[in-house]
């Protein structure tokens, strides 16, 4: 518990936000740390794990863009990871209380029936550039080539994620209790969160999950449409009449 305390102290003296004593009480302790830091970062990010969180990033984006950015944003403003360049904008205290905010009211949106698929409408315009955009900046300070193949990368890989939801909520909707709502939308919190840890800590193992989830998640998504388009034919049938009744005699 002192270690994520001094952790918040220092990022809120950092901003100019806590105005208390120093909890290192020199500028050389501090700036051996956060270079001890730094050198770890550096050590562990290598390029598998670059690429690993930059799918992260672009994958959970299109279950949970809020969540993507307010806890990569708060793991960097901690301290916890050192973040690429590119991603240092996730820190500032503007941004992480604008998607503090807007994961807040999706948490609640997300699980309430007909509510989470009015919300994917309006949000289904953002999560897939913007997990590219977050793929790309793990890149951005350093090569614009690989920031490009990582913005294909997370663009696609938000557009997978974000179809599958789509069309998992479309058919959850189907039925009238709302439990299967909340079980799916925290099954997609954790995923979203789950997805970050596993790429800053293993990597490798990360991409061989991520493999497995996105071919499941097409062969679902392949499935439910399936059943979604015979539930809008027998509607179509039930409310437009057999072909026979409608022939004119």
């Amino acid at each position: 518990m002192s270690t994520l305390t001094d952790s918040l102290v220092q990022w809120l003296q950092s901003v100019g936000l806590y105005p208390g004593p120093a909890v290192h009480h020199t500028v050389s302790e501090a700036a051996g740390e956060v270079a001890e830091r730094v050198g770890q970062a550096t050590s562990g990010m290598d390029m598998a794990g670059l690429l690993a969180l930059a799918a992260a990033l672009g994958w959970a984006s299109g279950f949970r863009l809020y969540a993507v950015v307010f806890v990569t944003g708060l793991l960097g403003a901690l301290g916890w990871v050192v973040l690429p360049g590119g991603l240092h904008v996730l820190e500032h205290p503007a941004l992480l209380f604008a998607s503090g905010a807007l994961l807040f009211v999706e948490f609640f949106a997300d699980k309430i029936p007909g509510v989470d698929s009015v919300w994917d409408l309006l949000q289904s315009v953002i999560r897939i550039p913007a997990g590219a955009a977050l793929a790309a900046g793990v890149f951005g300070a350093d090569s614009a080539t690989m920031a490009t193949m990582a913005a294909l990368m997370g663009g696609s890989l938000a557009l997978s994620s974000q179809v599958a939801k789509s069309t998992t909520r479309a058919a959850i909707n189907t039925s009238p209790e709302p439990f299967s709502n909340v079980g799916a939308s925290l099954v997609e919190d954790g995923a979203s969160v789950g997805a970050i840890w596993l790429a800053l800590t293993h990597p490798l193992a990360f991409a061989a999950v991520l493999l497995v989830v996105v071919i499941a998640l097409w062969l679902l998504t392949w499935a439910l449409w399936r059943f979604l388009k015979a539930v809008v034919q027998r509607l179509r049938a039930l409310f437009g009449g057999s072909p026979a009744m409608n022939q004119k005699p």
